[in-house]
């Protein structure tokens, strides 16, 4: 079952989507995951432009690559983040920022998110990856006193944020996979679940699985897939490397990414503790057959060397789950 192997292209926003497209044909993608930023997949000028989207398509074909998903990581989560700030300026466009103030900046972004459902069906795919932001992520450690009354008023105003954006979602016939990640509403097995609760277990939500995001919180990525094999929607292929060595933690250290002195760190796939073998059994046995999306982030390697070394190792790590027993050929008939 050879997958199709796709990069995001999110962390290339800074090249044109025809020059990005032009190396990534020749280092054997299949296709791209276009971020809804840079010039790469522009919501209101795909749903404003009778022409845009064919302009996305032309790209597509004259290098010979298809798209299986949009991302709106960023205007996703300033949706429902409960404090909005500086940090949000600087990943929307002057148009969703506007004045700045928190209500209306998180109106502008719900309104962003249901137009990328109606631009995702448009360009002929139907899953839209991205993050929701969260009204608890600033309660995770439970002091000054937390309450659990205060965490599930947090989870449901979540879904007053995103029930009426899923419901244009379900208009479309597109769904939504949030990516299971720290800063979110779900980050491990047990927030996912209450995440799932909270929004009725409506389908039209479901995981972008990330391991990467994972695998340094200490925990099993493989768990994730078991627990909610319907609900994987999208996957990202994605590494990071535990570096706990007695002076710092899986925190962070307020440190950024590429400092040494973390006690974690994203890597070019393959170069990590993400046990993509493992990941790839697991997919088989929930039969999950969409794009595997190479997100390519690493800061002490350089990105069109870890990119076109990426796409090979996913490659070569994929693999057709088989239809036999391995003993059937012992059985007497």
């Amino acid at each position: 079952m050879a997958r199709p192997v796709t990069l995001f292209t999110g962390q290339w926003a800074d090249l044109t989507l025809d020059t990005l497209a032009g190396k990534v044909a020749e280092w054997g993608y299949d296709g791209l995951e276009l971020a809804c930023w840079g010039d790469h997949f522009e919501v209101d000028k795909a749903v404003e432009s009778d022409g845009y989207i064919k302009t996305r398509k032309d790209i597509l074909e004259k290098h010979g690559l298809k798209c299986w998903a949009i991302s709106t990581h960023l205007v996703g989560q300033c949706v429902a983040d409960a404090y909005i700030d500086e940090r949000h300026k600087a990943i929307l466009s002057p148009r969703l920022w506007g004045d700045g103030k928190p209500d209306g900046v998180r109106a502008r972004c719900a309104e962003e998110v249901k137009k990328t459902a109606h631009a995702a069906k448009l360009m002929g795919v139907n899953v839209v990856n991205g993050f929701t932001g969260s009204p608890v992520w600033h309660l995770i450690y439970r002091f000054p006193p937390v309450s659990d009354a205060m965490v599930d008023a947090g989870y449901k105003e979540f879904a007053d944020y995103w029930n009426p954006i899923l419901d244009e979602f379900d208009k479309q016939g597109v769904r939504y996979a949030l990516e299971v990640h720290p800063s979110e509403i779900a980050y491990d097995i047990y927030t996912a679940e209450k995440t799932l609760a909270a929004l009725g277990n409506r389908k039209t939500f479901g995981f972008n699985y990330d391991p990467s995001h994972l695998v340094h919180q200490q925990f099993d990525p493989v768990n994730l897939i078991n627990r909610f094999p319907d609900r994987i929607y999208h996957v990202h292929v994605k590494d990071s490397k535990l570096n706990l060595n007695g002076m710092n933690s899986i925190l962070g250290s307020h440190l950024g990414f590429g400092d040494h002195r973390r006690g974690w760190d994203f890597v070019s796939p393959g170069h990590g503790d993400v046990d993509l073998e493992g990941i790839i059994r697991a997919l088989n046995r929930i039969g999950y057959q969409g794009p595997l999306s190479v997100e390519w982030e690493d800061s002490g390697m350089d990105r069109e060397h870890g990119a076109s070394e990426a796409v090979e190792f996913v490659r070569s790590t994929d693999f057709t789950p088989s239809q036999i027993a391995f003993d059937a050929a012992y059985e007497k008939k």
